[in-house]
């Protein structure tokens, strides 16, 4: 199968719940995990005579979201009835913005094989979810909780710009980080909090027409979207060089042997029958409620990776490594108030700073280590008075719950490392009186044979040596015979 003969267009619609503490149109709790249907009141049930009103929280997260992906906000919002019929809905219908979402356009930077590219985005707007049908609770009866209706949602679409799984991987693996940065929701796809439709289509390569898309629904790990779009991608290519059409329709992925499978034919925009929301006024969003969130947005992961390489010389990888989280970030950032080996605070963050917080399931907000005893660690090691190797796995777990002073711990540790000349030659020449053959092996050019001087050294020493100083006392004696 020839597949370098098609090009697939991806567009991928992310559903986001927003972490408000009530519902987007009523005052129910918004909280995960609740027993079913506790968190509804008379709005959520659609009693007659009952009016909702807007969320103000969830227009702020909504344009927090538009602010971190460059969309434009849109002034004069307003909300439509999407007449579809939603079993478990008790209104029967959904709302959501049509013709007027609150964000417009925009992009998402993401990396992939090295390159940067902007995913670009159609809209992002607001609507409210729907509740769970359960299947399987009661034999023969669907159960329907409405604990989840009336949670406010965002939903995120890009433009059919995205070309391979990897892509899609990657954009959303982005997207989860932004909604976590920027605390507007946890990024839980296994809870449900964001959620994932991907359209899919194909066409010969370098033509410029959209194929056929078909829609595989509720993908509930990022992993799983690129699965099911790998799935479907050799799918229709396959069925079209077999002699097949593409048939519009929306799929559901059976993770058990990673395939899709069809639920049902695709519908057209014109069978939701959208029609302004007569219980719901529009609202106005003006430039200073606009600047005031921007203020107020924490700085965005992309332009920290920049700074991270301009200000501080980190090489792009650690950069990348450092903001995939926020806490990981700022804790680099506090640090580097206190020290200036900018590369060192990386190097210890990301090696035993960051296995220490994932064995204890925790994010660099609930460290115990300050980031000044981090740096008192680091001038230790800038002093020549112990080595990385020893800071990291002797000196930070005795420090690390405590913060206890480093310098101090390290001597009563007996940790510090001996930068007398006289001593260092002393422990040399004895490694040298006993490996003759090791001597003259390296004066014949075996100069790989310094790590294992250097090693014996240590042993002798029980790792107090310095092993710069240790290095050079070697090179200057041998040199000399």
């Amino acid at each position: 199968m020839d597949y370098s003969k098609y090009e697939s267009v991806i567009g991928l619609e992310v559903h986001v719940q927003l972490q408000t503490k009530s519902k987007l149109f009523s005052s129910d709790a918004n909280q995960f995990g609740r027993h079913p249907n506790t968190q509804v009141n008379a709005i959520t049930l659609a009693h007659p005579g009952t009016l909702p009103k807007i969320n103000k929280k969830a227009v702020e997260y909504a344009v927090k979201m538009g602010i971190a992906c460059n969309c434009n906000i849109e002034s004069l919002n307003c909300f439509a009835r999407k007449n579809y019929f939603y079993p478990d809905l008790p209104k029967g219908y959904q709302i959501s913005q049509h013709t007027t979402p609150i964000c417009v356009g925009g992009y998402v930077t993401i990396i992939v094989n090295g390159e940067e590219k902007q995913i670009q985005l159609n809209r992002i707007h607001l609507e409210e979810d729907a509740g769970k049908s359960i299947h399987d609770a009661v034999d023969g009866f669907t159960c329907l909780d409405y604990n989840r209706a009336g949670t406010p949602l965002i939903e995120i679409v890009t433009e059919p710009c995205i070309h391979s799984a990897e892509e899609a991987f990657q954009y959303l693996t982005e997207i989860r980080k932004l909604v976590r940065w920027i605390e507007i929701s946890d990024g839980n796809m296994e809870e449900g909090s964001l959620r994932c439709d991907a359209n899919i289509s194909i066409r010969p390569t370098g033509s410029s027409e959209l194929g056929t898309k078909v829609e595989v629904k509720n993908l509930n790990s990022i992993r799983n979207v690129k699965k099911a779009i790998e799935h479907e991608i050799e799918r229709m290519i396959k069925l079209v060089e077999e002699g097949g059409m593409v048939t519009q329709q929306t799929r559901s992925f059976d993770a058990t042997n990673d395939t899709t499978f069809a639920i049902r034919e695709k519908e057209e925009a014109n069978d939701y029958r959208y029609f302004p929301d007569p219980d719901l006024v529009p609202f106005f969003i003006n430039q200073s409620y606009i600047r005031a969130i921007e203020k107020s947005l924490p700085a965005l992961p992309h332009a920290l990776k920049s700074s991270f390489q301009t200000n501080y010389g980190l090489s792009t990888y650690d950069a990348h490594q450092l903001c995939e989280d926020k806490h990981t970030a700022f804790y680099f950032m506090a640090t580097t108030n206190y020290s200036r080996n900018y590369k060192a605070i990386a190097n210890f963050i990301l090696g035993p700073l960051k296995q220490h917080v994932n064995e204890l399931g925790i994010d660099f907000e609930k460290l115990s280590l300050f980031p000044e005893t981090l740096a008192g660690v680091i001038a230790l090691i800038d002093d020549g008075k112990i080595n990385f190797s020893t800071a990291a796995n002797k000196l930070l777990p005795a420090i690390i719950n405590n913060n206890n002073n480093p310098a101090l711990t390290a001597e009563k540790l007996n940790l510090i490392q001996v930068s007398s000349e006289d001593a260092i030659i002393t422990w040399v020449q004895q490694v040298i009186n006993a490996m003759p053959d090791k001597v003259n092996e390296y004066k014949k050019g075996k100069k790989g044979l310094m790590g294992l001087f250097v090693g014996e050294v240590k042993k002798i020493s029980k790792g107090k040596a310095d092993p710069k100083l240790t290095t050079s006392t070697f090179e200057k004696i041998l040199n000399q015979q």
